[in-house]
Formats: C-alpha cells, structure tokens, sequence
C-alpha cells in the first residue's frame, strides 16, 4: 500500500444559483457523476454531506463557490477519472455554460494515506498554488510532483492532460 495519496480541490463559481434552470443539468449529473467516481480504480474518497455532495459546503467564506474534493490512490488514477469518465466529460465540456472562470481553481497535493484532508488544508492549498505557483506542496495536472516517497522532487511538465477549452 502507498504511503502517500493524492488529494484534490476543484472549486467553481456557478453563473446562477444551483436551483436555477441554467444549473439544472448540472445539479441533475452531480449523482450519477459522483457515482461513477465513487467506482472509479484508485477512488479512495470525497467530500460529502448527507445529501450525497458537497454543493453546501462553504469555501474561502463564500457560499456561492461550490467545492468538490477527493482524494485518489495516484495522480494517474485522477487523471483517468478526470479525462476519460464519459460522464464526467460531458460536465466538463459544458462547464463554461455553467461556471464562470476561475484563474485558480484546481489544487492537487499530496497526503499521508490513511489522512482525510479539510476544506481549510483545501483552501491553504489553493492559495499557496496561486501564490507562488506550483511546488511539491501544491500543484496542478500540468506541473505535478512525485510523492513524498517518490524519489527525485523534481516537476514534471504534462501537457498532455490540459484541460480541453
């Protein structure tokens, strides 16, 4: 087993409130979206209430940010669920008809396995990112670093795995 897991934040700014008709779609594949995660290879786990999502959890103080957070066996099994889950691909093509941009948005870092990160760790992450951009301590698909155990500290530049527009 893996000393290290990786954890990630993605925060989003929705263009109108969740029970709009513009969300409704999207608030309608949050389930079978998370299910799908949830089965995924390397899921370990993700931020939730008792409605089964996170869309009520307060970030950074601003209840109009919606936070999805997990955490995943390895960054390629992230990846995986990221870019090729029909479903989730489908919510990201459509995420512009939805959300607003974000110059910040995504964080990933790495934890102890076993550690179930916090929305604060979450929201110190994403700052740090943003701070002073991507480092063993917080970083993005693009520039990833290895875990902890993983050997050289070294970056590793990918651009296979951006975001498509």
């Amino acid at each position: 087993m893996a000393a290290f897991h990786l954890a990630q934040v993605n925060l989003a700014q929705p263009l109108e409130p969740l029970d709009s008709e513009l969300l409704r779609e999207f608030v309608e594949a949050l389930d079978p979206v998370n299910a799908v995660a949830d089965s995924a290879p390397g899921f370990v786990w993700r931020l939730q209430t008792e409605d089964g999502n996170a869309t009520a959890v307060t970030v950074f103080d601003d209840d109009s940010l919606i936070v999805n957070m997990s955490v995943w066996e390895s960054i390629e099994a992230l990846r995986a669920f990221v870019y090729t889950a029909p479903a989730h691909l489908a919510v990201m093509k459509r995420r512009r008809e939805w959300f607003s941009r974000m110059e910040m948005h995504l964080a990933l870092w790495w934890i102890p396995a076993g550690h179930v990160p916090t929305v604060a760790e979450a929201e110190e992450r994403v700052t740090l990112l943003s701070a002073i951009g991507p480092s063993p301590d917080a970083f993005s698909f693009r520039r990833h670093f290895p875990p902890p155990d993983g050997g050289a500290p070294d970056a590793v530049d990918d651009d296979r795995w951006l975001c498509p527009a």
